[in-house]
């Protein structure tokens, strides 16, 4: 039974960004990173898709203003931009509700 060992799990950086696959499997093997940098990506994770999120709403509403004043040329758009909007809402509360369950799900371990 000493024989025992946990393998301590990498961080793994580049997975939030489209630095490629070569990006991922760099830090492989480096166990040394620190706490800011792991927050940093997770914070970007959310950080991105929140702006997502912002700049379709944006949109949305330039869309439907064109629309109302008669400059919008294709009235079709705007339900498309509704749906985009609907569904990064959407992608942004099941990332924070999925975040969470894996937080309470730490923490009733550590009990």
């Amino acid at each position: 039974m000493d024989n025992m060992f946990i393998t301590p799990m990498n961080f793994m950086q580049g997975i939030g960004d489209a630095a490629g696959i070569s990006g991922v499997f760099g830090t492989l093997g480096t166990t040394e990173k620190t706490e800011e940098t792991k927050e940093s990506l997770f914070g970007n994770i959310f950080g991105d898709m929140i702006n997502n999120v912002k700049e379709l709403e944006d949109d949305y509403m330039k869309k439907q203003y064109l629309l109302s004043t008669g400059q919008l040329d294709d009235p079709h758009t705007v339900p498309i931009a509704a749906s985009e909007l609907q569904l990064s809402v959407d992608l942004l509360i099941q990332m924070r509700n999925k975040a969470l369950e894996a937080y309470n799900s730490l923490i009733s371990i550590s009990m």
